[in-house]
């Protein structure tokens, strides 16, 4: 799912100083410490900087992909390198974890629906930018294991049609847009299944826009997305609920590869790190923590 922007007043600064900037060269796992023995697949994997020497593009280099704007909370102030929003502390975290200090870790732009097209991979190691794990992209590119697991959120203005809405069958009547290439699509296709054909959008500020005007009655999005919108975008804006899309399955997030690329057995070892000593946890309460309260839309 390519979102857009989140909520203000995101959770506490307790955990600022954790995975949310460019590491330095005094705080880097780089892959000379230890020197740990690189002869089996085992040895290399349990030490993802190890691991990752020889499975990027461009020695020393870790090429991270992300669209552009790109937006809070998962970036902030469109500039992916300052290690601020969730996406960039986790990219960050992670290139630590791989051995990369801040000043070894480039950017690249690249649109959101060319990162899954095949054979767009060749800019980057990795794309991260709010993209959902799922079956039929898995056929051409690699995914990591998930760092984040959002649910879908119906978002309306304060007195229209939809507000007040309680099952997914309530909206079926209704005019609904999200934004094109997004899981937020596929779910008002699938699982709202609404009379008429679903708006689609270029990006979430255009659906976001349009709802402010009455073009439509309700947008989709993922739910720390909506809570960006409702705080900071529409005066009167309000979430109705959210779902899960497919099934109660929970949607995760992962890093994008090209097919078969040797990293991906790397990042999910400094994901397995992360989540294990906590960091990932921290950032996602730095920078995602207004999710509770919301009510479920059964179907």
């Amino acid at each position: 799912m390519r979102l857009r922007r989140l909520a203000l007043g995101m959770a506490p600064l307790l955990f600022l100083s954790l995975g949310c900037a460019p590491v330095d060269s005094s705080t880097s796992t780089g892959s000379d410490e230890g020197s740990p023995s690189a002869t089996t697949s085992e040895s290399t994997a349990a030490d993802p900087a190890a691991c990752a020497a020889g499975a990027v593009r461009t020695p020393g280099t870790l090429t991270i992909g992300t669209d552009s704007p790109a937006y809070d909370p998962w970036f902030a102030k469109n500039d992916p390198t300052n290690g601020e929003g969730f996406e960039s502390a986790v990219a960050y975290a992670v290139a630590e974890k791989l051995g990369f200090t801040g000043d070894q870790v480039q950017w690249t732009k690249v649109p959101f629906n060319s990162s899954y097209a095949p054979g767009k991979q060749g800019k980057f190691d990795f794309d991260i930018n709010q993209i959902s794990i799922t079956a039929q992209r898995a056929q051409v590119v690699d995914f990591s294991d998930g760092y984040y697991a959002a649910a879908q959120a119906v978002v309306t203005l304060k007195g229209s049609p939809a507000d007040g809405a309680t099952t997914l069958a309530e909206l079926k009547g209704l005019k609904i847009g999200a934004q094109t290439g997004t899981t937020s699509l596929t779910a008002i296709r699938d699982l709202i299944q609404p009379d008429s054909d679903p708006v689609v959008f270029k990006d979430t500020t255009g659906a976001t826009q349009a709802l402010q005007h009455g073009q439509v009655d309700a947008i989709l999005v993922d739910l720390p997305t909506a809570f960006y919108i409702v705080a900071a975008e529409l005066s009167k804006g309000t979430i109705v609920g959210q779902f899960q899309p497919e099934s109660g399955k929970q949607e995760e997030f992962g890093m994008l590869f090209e097919k078969g690329s040797p990293l991906v057995e790397c990042v999910n070892e400094a994901l397995a790190a992360l989540r294990e000593d906590g960091t990932l946890d921290a950032i996602e309460q730095r920078w995602l923590s207004q999710v509770a309260n919301v009510p479920e839309l059964t179907p």
